[in-house]
């Protein structure tokens, strides 16, 4: 069934959850997990006229809450006893959904699971940007996880 499962993180609840739930999945399949955290860097100031371009150094906070999101995903792999694996990605312009699924397409992904609500700027009504652009182009088996519980559970 859902042999080579992608998971997005992004260090938010909804992300956490999403983890859980590729957990759930890979541990009731047999599958693998891996878990991906895209890092898109902010824009750099570039003035073409003086060859002057902003330096961009490596360590950022998007760098360290990826690097703490990623270290979480590998203790939960270990602690849960599931085969899986620890990707980052840079966004390099590239809209964050489209990245995940060039990356699912690259590791023919049976399954990607992700949150509905992340850390992305403005947040939509029903579902986070990131998930919504995401779903209206995959081509393989989505599975969103809402951010909070629902009323009741």
């Amino acid at each position: 069934m859902y042999k080579q499962i992608l998971v997005a993180i992004d260090g938010s609840q909804s992300g956490r959850r999403a983890l859980d739930e590729a957990v759930k999945i890979a541990k009731a399949t047999g599958g693998r997990v891996q878990a991906l955290y895209v890092v898109q860097h902010p824009a750099r100031l570039v003035d073409v006229s003086s060859g002057f371009a902003e330096e961009q150094t490596r360590e950022s906070p998007a760098s360290d809450v990826a690097t703490a999101a990623l270290q979480e995903a590998k203790a939960v792999f270990a602690r849960e006893g599931v085969t899986g694996s620890i990707r980052a990605a840079e966004s390099s312009g590239e809209e964050i959904a489209a990245v995940i699924y060039r990356i699912a397409a690259e590791d023919d992904a049976d399954l990607v699971v992700m949150g509905t609500r992340g850390l992305s700027g403005v947040k939509r009504l029903l579902l986070g940007s990131v998930a919504e652009s995401f779903l209206r182009t995959a081509d393989r088996p989505v599975m969103l996880v809402r951010s909070e519980e629902p009323n009741g559970a």
